[in-house]
């Protein structure tokens, strides 16, 4: 017997040392992480500060801020990432309750025929029941009790499969703190968007009274033969292409509006706000600082970061499923052929405890599969994460010169509209006196308008160039 026993071992043995040497895994190509950028950027102040700024405090008019309070409660797109993350968290509890044992409850009732002249069969009609003078051939059967299952992670298979949960958990909460950067962003721009269309408009109604006052002017002269019909055409022409152009801003002005409550999850409605403050709205400096800290703030970086982190772990659990599983069961309770010997103890007793180690052996080609598809996509997470750093360094570079450049093109901007506005009353006086033709005065006025149209442009690229660069920086989600 004790021979017998010892053969046994040594066949598990053997068996377990075969599906050791089976399980190697195979080779795969490797990639390692490296990101390098510069030391720097312009200079060596400190952007994390920026980033740190709420945004409450880096946006000075209230009006924005509760555009940006209610499109953070109510934005319909950021509510469906906000599930997201509550089902990657769900993901996490899934993959601990994976490594700890399964201990569940099971009861039943049947009944069988089996064959006389089976094994089961002759056993049953050779052994009396209680109670009974004859065998039924017909036998109910009532079973309740307990039933645990334990898979022991003996390579970390589920460890490590919980570690890449909590990390794709960490990779979705970055994902949405992106998301509220953008969105800020985005309704900030519409913000200034809006107020910019807002002075444009006001410069037209200025202008077309500017020019009514010019048209009329025009008609005396022509009645008193100092001009001729086609100067009060040219004048009346510019009249009304100014009218035109009136309620194409105004339209945009609807649109942009429209699209600002689409962002905060609501119905089209009047935008509350000052145009007024536009042109006195002068953007905070800010300078480049240490790429560390822009990595540190950037939450598309930090989730490239995670999810990278979760690739390099399913690489580990894709290659323990090469290796043997250790489980356990057990199984306690009561079965009887009658209900009413159901709960009989000891004759109704039943227990039982087994142990198995199960390995691939032959025909591992899925397993192979995955593996190699899990060390594919953590290449792919390595170069996701190198593209996210590089585009957040160019990003920031950008925007950080786009701030300079549109403050010295504003200040020229300015210069130019001062110095038509006052070139526009000279040229009106000229006409008067009739020391000027009517196309200069026109000619004028025209540069004069649309200078003061780009230099409100100008303004508003400034604005957004500050609202951009507060979000390449990762800033708005803290």
């Amino acid at each position: 017997m004790k021979t017998k026993r010892n053969k046994l071992y040594q066949y598990m043995l053997a068996a377990l040392l075969l599906s050791m040497w089976a399980c190697k895994t195979p080779e795969i190509v490797q990639r390692e992480l490296d990101v390098k950028i510069p030391d720097n950027f312009n200079t060596a102040t400190d952007t994390a500060n920026v980033a740190k700024i709420n945004w409450r405090d880096y946006f000075k008019d209230e009006n924005l801020i509760n555009l940006i309070d209610e499109a953070l409660e109510n934005n319909q797109e950021l509510n469906m990432v906000m599930q997201e993350i509550e089902m990657a968290k769900n993901e996490i509890d899934a993959r601990k309750g994976e490594y700890l044992p399964f201990v569940g409850v099971k009861a039943g009732a049947g009944a069988e025929k089996v064959g006389r002249y089976t094994s089961q069969g002759a056993n049953d009609a050779t052994t009396p029941f209680k109670g009974t003078k004859e065998n039924p051939e017909f036998l109910p059967d009532f079973m309740m009790g307990l039933h645990a299952s334990w898979e022991l992670d003996i390579w970390n298979k589920l460890h490590n499969a919980k570690k890449a949960a909590i990390s794709n958990y960490l990779a979705t909460v970055e994902g949405k703190n992106f998301m509220v950067t953008n969105l800020i962003a985005e309704i900030a721009n519409s913000y200034y968007e809006l107020l910019a269309l807002d002075n444009q408009l006001e410069i037209l109604k200025e202008n077309i009274k500017i020019q009514s006052n010019a048209l009329e002017i025009v008609k005396f002269q022509k009645q008193a033969a100092r001009v001729t019909q086609l100067a009060v055409q040219r004048f009346q022409a510019q009249l009304l292409k100014t009218q035109s152009e009136q309620y194409q801003i105004e339209q945009q002005i609807k649109e942009t509006e429209n699209r600002i409550y689409f962002l905060i999850g609501g119905f089209p409605s009047k935008i509350k706000r000052d145009p007024s403050v536009l042109m006195g709205t002068e953007p905070n400096v800010i300078q480049a600082g240490i790429p560390a800290q822009l990595l540190a703030n950037r939450p598309d970086v930090k989730q490239a970061e995670f999810v990278l982190a979760a690739s390099k772990l399913n690489v580990k659990v894709a290659k323990a499923r090469f290796y043997p599983s250790l489980g356990l069961s057990a199984n306690v309770g009561y079965q009887a052929f009658k209900a009413k010997y159901l709960l009989n103890s000891p004759e109704s007793l039943l227990y039982s405890i087994a142990g198995d180690l199960v390995a691939p052996l032959i025909n591992k080609r899925a397993i192979k599969a995955d593996y190699k598809n899990a060390n594919r996509k953590q290449i792919q997470a390595v170069y996701n994460y190198e593209q996210t750093v590089l585009n957040a360094y160019v990003q920031v570079v950008n925007k950080l010169s786009k701030i300079d450049n549109m403050k010295k093109s504003f200040d020229l901007k300015k210069h130019e509209v001062e110095t038509l506005t006052s070139s526009v009353a000279i040229s009106n006086k000229l006409f008067k006196s009739a020391r000027a033709d009517y196309m200069e005065v026109l000619l004028t006025q025209r540069e004069a308008l649309e200078a003061k149209f780009e230099l409100i442009e100008t303004k508003k690229s400034q604005l957004n160039a500050f609202v951009n660069i507060y979000k390449e920086l990762g800033g708005g989600w803290n």
